[in-house]
C-alpha cells in the first residue's frame, strides 16, 4: 500500500522574530553567495552549523534554536551587521547598472537563458561541473551588470551524484534527496496560494509541471519539478537525477528543459523575445516559440520560423560531435510525432531540422544542428573552440567557406567575486581603490597591480595555501574515518602536506581525455621532483567520473593508490567529493593549476581562470582559452600546439614537457628567495597573470559580449520582423519561396579581372563579371569578389568580400557588374565571385540552396 496519498502535508518554516525578518530576506537571495560581508554574517550565526549545512542559510535558520534567534536580538554588534547587509543588499537591487548606461533605459529587451544546469552554489546541488557553473555565473554577471534575463532549468530531487572512495580508491556514488523547503527557493503559487502548475504531453500522458523560484540577485532562476502525486511514477522520475538514465529520460528531460520552459515562462507572464541555450538541451524551445506564434498569429511555420529564429541565441560547448545528444527517429516520434503534426510538418520535415543533410535518412536527429538551424547567432566557447565547431558544422552550410560560417566564438569567463578570495580583494581594494569591482574589465584598473608591494601579494596568497592545506587534511582525516582506516593512517593525515611548499592543483571531471594521470608517467622522476629536500613540491587532485565511465574511475582509483606509497603519502592528496565549496578552497590556495586536455578536446575550461583571479599561475596545454590567455610572462604552456597522430606517443612527449618545466623553470623560480624570502621573480609572474587576465576572462566581459553581438541584435531582428503583425517575417518567407522557385535561372556567364598577372603590393584590380539573373529583379541578388591569398592547395584562406555594383545591362536579365580589389600583401592570391539573394529590407541572405561560386 502506498501510504504517502493519505499523508496530510503541511510546511514548518523557521520562525523569527520581527527584528531578524531580514535573515530570511537575505538568505533567499543567492546575492549573499558572492557578498563576503553576507556570508561573514550567516558564518557568525554558528560556524559550526554553518559548515554543516554546507553553507545552506535557509537550513541552518531553521535548525537554529528559537532562543539563539531571541538573543541575537540582544547582540548589539549583530544587529548593527545585519543593517548593514540588509541596506546592502537593498542598494545593490537599486543601482543604476551597465545595461541601463549602455542601453539608455531600453526596455523592451526580455532575455531568457535556459541551461540543463545551474551552479550557483553547493547549498543548491543541481549542477555536475563547468556547464552548471559557467550557467550561474553568468546569471549572477547578468545581474550585475542589470541585464533583463531570467535563467530557466530543471529542479533535480537527487541532483548529480555525491562522491565517495572506498578503500582501494574506487569511486562511489551515492544521491541524497534534496530537501526543496530546506533549499534558497520558492515554490511558484497564485493568488489563492496554491502552486501554479502547467502541463506537458508525453505518449498521450498529461505530465504536471510545478515551478521553483531562485532569486540570483536581480535576476529570476525558474526551476521546473515533476515530482507531483498527479503524475505516473515514470513522469515523477524526469527530475530525480541530472544526466542520468537512458535516452528515453534524456529527451523527456530535453522536452521538459525546452517546451515545458517556454510554457513556465508564460504561465508566469513572462514572454521572452531572445532565448539562448546553453548547449543543444534546451534546442526544443525553438519549436515551442514557433508553435505558439503558429497559434496566436495564424502563421505557417516558415513564417513563424524566421521570427523565432530571429529571437534564438546557441551556445556549444563540445568539441566533439559525439558528445552531443542525438535521438532515433523512433524516439522522436514516440513523444513529439504528434506535436511536429499538430504543426503542420512532415516526418522528413520535422527529422530534417536535426540533420546536417536533411536528405540523409541514415543520419540521427541531433539536438545541436537543431539549435544550429533555428538560432540566428551561434558561438563557440574560445577561439580554437570557434575553430574546431566550425569544421565539426560546416556541412550544415557546405556552400560557405569556413571562415564565413555563422559560428563565430565568445570565450567563456568566471564570475569574480564569487571566485576571489577576500584577501586579494582586500589587497585590491587597497591599491586599486574600488572601481575594479564595478568595472572588472578595464585594463588600466587592473595594470595598477604593479603597486602592490610584493611582501603583501606573496603573504595574501600564502595565507590562502595555509587554508587549502588545513582544509585538505580535515577532508582526508574525515575520508579515512568513513572508510575504516586504522587510528594510525587517520593520525598520519593531520601530517601530509605542507603549507610553506610549492602546491600544485588538478582538479576537473575524470575524462579520459583531459589525462588525471600524464604525471605520473615517470615515477621515479616525479618522486625526485616531489621530494627534493630543499624544493619539495605537493599535488592536490579532486574530481568525479560520470558514474557510467569506467575508465575515468580507473584513473582516480590510480592516483589514490599512488597517493598511499610511502614516496607519496606526504606528497599527493585526493580530496573525494569535488564541488564549488571544494573548488573555493583549490583555487585561493594552489601556487600553480595544472591543466592537461588533449588538445582540441577541451572547448573552454574555466578552473585555470578562477586560479588567476587568485594570483595563482597556470601550466597548461595550449587549448582552450589558455591559447587566448598564455603571454609567455603569465605562466606556462606545456607544448607549443602540437597535435600528433599516435596518442601514445603525444603522452609521451606532453609529460616529459611537464617534467622539464617544474625541475627547469617553476620550482627554480619558485624557491628562488631573496634575503626576506619572498620570490620576487614569482610575484613578478603574478602580478603579469593578474594584469593580463583578470580584466578579460571573467563573465562579466562575456556577458557584456553577448549583450552586444547576440542579445541585441537578436532583439532588434525580432522587433522587425515581428513588427505590423509580422508582416516582414511572413515577407521573408514569402520572398525565400520564390528565390528557391526562381534562382535555378541565375547564372554566372563571365567573370575576369585586368591585369591579375604580376602585381606590385597596394595595385587595385578591376573585376568584371557577366551575370544572367532571369525573372529575379537586379535589386534582389548580391555580387561579391571573394579574395585573398591563396594555400598550398590552392585553396583562398582568410579571404575578404569586396562588392561589385551593376555596370549596365547587355540583355533582358543580363547585367554587367564591376569593382575592384586591392592587393595589400605579397605572395600567391586568387577571386572568385559570390552571387547571393539580397532582400529589399535585410539585405543580402545565405539560404542552403541560393548561391552560386564562380
Amino acid at each position: 500500500m502506498d501510504f504517502t496519498k493519505m499523508i496530510h502535508r503541511f510546511t514548518v518554516v523557521p520562525s523569527l522574530p520581527e527584528e531578524l525578518a531580514a535573515l530570511q530576506r537575505i538568505a533567499y537571495n543567492l546575492w549573499w553567495s558572492w557578498e563576503p560581508e553576507a556570508v561573514e554574517l550567516f558564518t557568525r550565526l554558528d560556524p559550526d552549523l554553518w559548515q554543516a549545512t554546507r553553507h545552506n542559510p535557509v537550513e541552518m535558520l531553521g535548525i537554529l534554536q528559537q532562543v539563539t534567534l531571541e538573543g541575537l536580538k540582544s547582540d548589539e554588534g549583530f544587529m548593527s551587521h545585519l543593517a548593514q547587509v540588509d541596506e546592502k543588499l537593498r542598494e545593490y537591487l537599486c543601482a543604476s547598472t551597465w545595461y541601463e548606461k549602455s542601453y539608455r533605459g531600453e526596455k523592451t529587451l526580455h532575455a531568457a537563458y535556459f541551461s540543463m544546469e545551474f551552479g550557483l552554489h553547493e547549498s543548491l546541488p543541481v549542477y555536475s561541473g563547468g556547464l552548471g557553473v559557467l550557467a550561474g555565473d553568468h546569471l549572477k554577471s547578468a545581474s550585475d551588470l542589470g541585464i533583463p534575463l531570467v535563467g530557466v532549468g530543471l529542479l533535480y530531487r537527487q541532483g548529480y551524484f555525491r562522491q565517495y572512495l572506498n578503500i582501494e580508491g574506487w569511486q562511489q556514488e551515492f544521491y541524497p534527496e534534496n530537501d526543496f523547503y530546506n533549499l534558497p527557493l520558492r515554490l511558484e503559487k497564485d493568488d489563492s496560494g496554491a502552486p501554479r502548475l502547467f502541463e506537458l504531453d508525453l505518449q498521450g500522458r498529461r505530465v504536471k509541471v510545478q515551478i521553483w523560484r531562485v532569486q540570483v540577485g536581480r535576476v529570476p532562476l525558474y526551476l521546473l519539478d515533476t515530482n507531483l502525486d498527479e503524475n505516473a511514477p515514470e513522469d515523477r522520475e524526469i527530475t530525480t537525477r541530472l544526466y542520468g538514465g537512458d535516452q528515453d529520460m534524456r529527451i523527456r528531460q530535453e522536452i521538459l528543459l525546452g517546451i515545458g520552459g517556454i510554457r513556465a515562462l508564460r504561465l508566469l507572464g513572462i514572454e521572452p523575445n531572445v532565448c539562448h541555450m546553453n548547449e543543444g538541451h534546451a534546442a526544443f524551445l525553438a519549436l515551442e516559440r514557433i508553435r505558439l506564434l503558429m497559434e496566436q498569429e495564424k502563421l505557417r511555420f516558415s513564417e513563424a520560423r524566421e521570427a523565432v529564429r530571429a529571437g534564438n541565441v546557441f551556445t556549444t560547448h563540445t568539441p566533439v560531435e559525439a558528445g552531443i545528444d542525438h535521438f532515433p527517429a523512433d524516439l522522436l516520434e514516440k513523444y513529439l510525432g504528434r506535436y511536429y503534426r499538430g504543426m503542420g510538418l512532415s516526418r522528413e520535415e520535422f527529422l530534417g531540422l536535426g540533420r546536417q543533410n536533411p536528405r540523409n535518412h541514415h543520419e540521427t536527429f541531433c539536438m545541436a544542428v537543431l539549435a544550429l538551424r533555428l538560432a540566428s547567432h551561434s558561438n563557440g566557447v574560445s577561439r580554437l573552440h570557434g575553430e574546431v565547431s566550425r569544421k565539426m558544422w560546416r556541412n550544415i552550410w557546405a556552400e560557405l567557406p569556413e571562415e564565413h560560417l555563422p559560428l563565430v566564438s565568445v570565450t567563456n569567463g568566471i564570475h569574480m567575486k564569487t571566485w576571489l578570495s577576500g584577501d586579494l580583494a582586500g589587497l585590491l581594494v587597497r591599491y586599486l581603490g574600488s572601481r575594479w569591482l564595478e568595472d572588472s574589465t578595464n585594463t588600466a584598473l587592473w595594470r595598477k597591480v604593479a603597486r602592490i608591494p610584493d611582501i603583501e601579494l606573496w603573504r595574501s596568497h600564502k595565507r590562502g595555501r595555509e587554508r587549502l592545506v588545513d582544509f585538505a587534511r580535515k577532508r582526508l582525516k574525515d575520508q579515512l574515518t568513513q572508510v575504516g582506516a586504522t587510528v594510525k593512517e587517520i593520525e598520519v593525515a593531520a601530517e601530509v602536506l605542507d603549507p610553506d611548499i610549492l602546491t600544485i592543483g588538478f582538479a576537473r571531471r575524470f575524462a579520459t581525455y583531459k589525462r588525471g594521470t600524464l604525471l605520473f608517467r615517470d615515477l621515479e622522476r616525479l618522486a625526485r621532483i616531489l621530494n627534493d629536500p630543499d624544493r619539495p613540491v605537493q599535488i592536490i587532485f579532486a574530481g568525479k567520473a560520470h558514474p557510467a565511465d569506467h575508465q575515468g574511475k580507473e584513473l582516480i582509483r590510480q592516483i589514490v593508490q599512488l597517493s598511499h606509497q610511502e614516496r607519496f603519502r606526504h606528497r599527493i592528496v585526493f580530496i573525494e567529493d569535488y564541488d564549488m565549496g571544494v573548488a573555493r578552497h583549490l583555487v585561493q590556495g594552489v601556487d600553480v593549476w595544472l591543466n592537461t586536455p588533449l588538445r582540441p578536446m577541451e572547448a573552454s575550461g574555466t578552473s585555470g581562470m578562477k586560479v588567476a583571479f587568485n594570483g595563482g599561475l597556470n601550466m597548461s596545454v595550449l587549448d582552450g582559452w589558455w591559447c587566448e590567455g598564455y603571454q609567455t610572462n603569465n605562466g606556462w604552456a606545456i607544448g607549443r600546439g602540437e597535435v600528433y597522430d599516435d596518442i601514445e606517443y603525444q603522452n609521451e612527449v606532453e609529460s616529459r614537457a611537464i617534467y622539464d618545466l617544474l625541475e627547469k623553470e617553476i620550482v627554480p623560480l619558485f624557491y628562488d628567495r631573496g634575503q626576506d624570502g619572498i620570490p620576487r621573480g614569482w610575484t613578478t609572474c603574478m602580478k603579469a597573470s593578474l594584469q593580463s587576465l583578470c580584466p578579460v576572462f571573467s563573465t562579466d566581459r562575456m556577458v557584456q559580449e553577448y549583450t552586444r553581438h547576440c542579445y541585441a541584435p537578436s532583439h532588434e531582428m525580432w522587433r522587425k520582423l515581428s513588427h505590423n503583425d509580422l508582416a516582414l517575417a511572413v515577407d521573408l518567407s514569402a520572398w525565400k519561396e520564390k528565390m528557391h522557385r526562381l534562382w535555378h535561372q541565375v547564372r554566372i556567364e563571365e567573370v575576369g579581372a585586368e591585369g591579375t598577372g604580376e602585381v606590385t603590393v597596394g595595385a587595385m584590380i578591376p573585376i568584371r563579371a557577366r551575370l544572367f539573373t532571369g525573372e529575379i529583379p537586379l535589386t534582389e541578388i548580391a555580387v561579391d569578389a571573394y579574395f585573398g591569398v591563396l594555400d598550398s592547395r590552392g585553396a583562398i584562406v582568410g579571404g575578404e568580400l569586396v562588392p561589385l555594383e551593376p555596370a549596365g545591362e547587355y540583355g533582358p536579365g543580363a547585367h554587367h557588374f564591376a569593382g575592384e580589389i586591392e592587393c595589400r600583401f605579397s605572395g600567391r592570391h586568387g577571386f572568385m565571385l559570390r552571387v547571393m539573394p539580397k532582400h529589399p529590407e535585410l539585405g543580402a541572405i545565405y539560404e542552403a540552396g541560393l548561391l552560386l561560386w564562380g
